[in-house]
C-alpha cells in the first residue's frame, strides 16, 4: 500500500492542469470506510490535506466526527475521482479528470480489503460506481441511500454551496445524517 501510495502521489497524468499535479490521497490496508469525493479545491491543492475546508467540517459534521478520527487512516480512506485541483470554471470548479479513477481506484480497493462501506459524494462518484437505475437525480438517490447499503452511502457534496438544497430536502438533516451517523458510529466505534 505504501508504494501504491507513493506512485500515485508521483502521477504527473494530470500535468496540463493550470496548477499542475499534486495528488491528494489517503488511506491505508486497515481502512473500513472509503470516501470518494469530487476532487481537490484550490484550498486543499495547496494545503495537500483533503477536505481541509468548509466542504471537510461540513462532512465531518454529517459524519458526526472529529477531526483526528476523519483523518486517521486506519480507519478512514479517502480517495478523489480526481485527485489533482482541475481549476475554475464559470461557475465554479471544473470537473475531476476522468484519468484517475480507471487508472487508480481498483489497485487502491485490492490493497484495502477492510472496506465496509464507501460514501459516495456527489454525482461523479455516485455515476462512476453505481449501477444505472430508476434514481436518475442525486436528490432522488440521496433520498432513497438505503437501495444502496450495506456497501455504498450516498450523499450530496457538502460545499456551502449546497447550503440551498439542503434547506429545501429537510429530510436529508432528519433522516439520512443520523442513518450516516449511526453506521460510522457502528463501525468505528464497536
Amino acid at each position: 500500500m505504501k508504494t501504491l501510495l507513493e506512485a500515485i502521489s508521483n502521477c504527473t497524468l494530470c500535468e496540463d492542469l493550470p496548477f499542475g499535479p499534486r495528488p491528494v490521497v489517503t488511506g491505508s490496508a486497515t481502512s473500513k470506510i472509503a470516501i470518494i469525493g469530487q476532487a481537490p479545491g484550490r484550498v486543499v491543492h495547496e494545503s495537500g490535506v483533503p477536505w481541509d475546508d468548509k466542504s471537510g467540517e461540513n462532512l465531518r459534521n454529517w459524519m458526526g466526527i472529529d477531526k483526528a478520527l476523519f483523518y486517521d487512516t486506519t480507519q478512514i480512506t479517502i480517495v478523489p475521482m480526481g485527485f489533482c485541483y482541475p481549476g475554475t470554471g464559470k461557475t465554479g470548479d471544473l470537473p475531476p479528470s476522468k484519468i484517475c479513477a480507471p487508472q487508480w481506484h481498483q489497485k487502491l480497493w485490492n490493497h484495502m480489503p477492510n472496506i465496509q462501506l464507501t460514501l459516495l459524494i456527489g454525482a461523479y462518484a455516485q455515476k462512476y460506481y453505481l449501477p444505472k437505475g430508476k434514481h436518475k437525480t442525486l436528490t432522488n438517490k440521496v433520498m432513497h441511500f438505503e437501495e444502496f447499503l450495506p456497501s455504498y452511502f450516498v450523499l450530496p457534496h457538502p460545499s456551502p454551496r449546497n447550503n440551498i438544497w439542503q434547506a429545501k430536502n429537510k429530510w436529508f438533516k432528519n433522516a439520512v445524517v443520523p442513518a450516516l451517523q449511526e453506521r460510522i458510529d457502528l463501525l468505528l466505534r464497536h
